[in-house]
C-alpha cells in the first residue's frame, strides 16, 4: 500500500467515530496494540526531543533482494504515555516499511483529517511534530546513504 493509501484508510477508521472521547479511546487502543520495543533500543540517542512525554523511535535500513528498489525504513517506538503511543504507532503505519524518498515526500494530510492537531494539547501538539521530524530526518540519513 501506498501512504496516501494508509492514510485514507485510518481517515475512513476515524471517520466512525463522531465523539472525541472515542477517538482518544482508539488512540489508547492502538498504542495497547503495539508490541513494545526491544529493552536495548530505549536508549538517550533514540528519545525524541521536544516530547513532554518519554517517546523512543528506532530506524532500521533494510535493503530490498531487488536492488532497482533500494530499501525501506523500519520504524519501531514506544512512549511511556499511551496516548502519544497511539500516536506513534499510526506515524509507523503510514510511514514504516517505505523508501527514504517516499517518507520525505509524503504529505502527512490525515493529521488534519482525524483532527488530531486540534484535540491535542500545544505540549502533545509539539511532540507529535518532533516525531515526524525524527522519522524525516532517519529518512534523510538514509537516503544520503543508499
Amino acid at each position: 500500500m501506498t501512504i496516501n493509501e494508509i492514510q485514507d484508510e485510518i481517515i475512513e477508521e476515524f471517520d466512525g467515530l463522531d465523539d472525541w472521547m472515542d477517538k482518544y479511546q482508539m488512540l489508547i487502543d492502538l498504542g495497547n496494540e503495539q508490541e513494545p520495543l526491544d529493552e536495548k533500543y530505549k536508549v538517550e540517542q533514540n528519545l525524541i526531543d521536544g516530547c513532554q512525554s518519554r517517546v523512543w523511535l528506532q530506524a532500521d535500513y533494510e535493503t530490498s533482494s531487488d536492488s532497482s528498489l533500494g530499501g525501506v525504513i523500519r520504524f519501531t517506538a514506544e512512549s511511556d504515555a499511551l496516548i502519544v503511543k497511539g500516536i506513534v504507532s499510526l506515524l509507523i503505519r503510514v510511514l514504516s516499511g517505505h523508501t527514504p524518498q517516499e517518507i520525505l515526500d509524503a504529505d502527512l494530510y490525515f493529521i488534519d483529517r482525524i483532527g488530531l492537531k486540534e484535540h491535542l494539547s500545544p505540549t502533545r501538539s509539539n511532540g507529535l511534530l518532533a516525531m515526524v521530524k525524527q522519522m524525516r530526518m532517519y529518512a534523510l540519513a538514509f537516503s544520503s546513504q543508499s
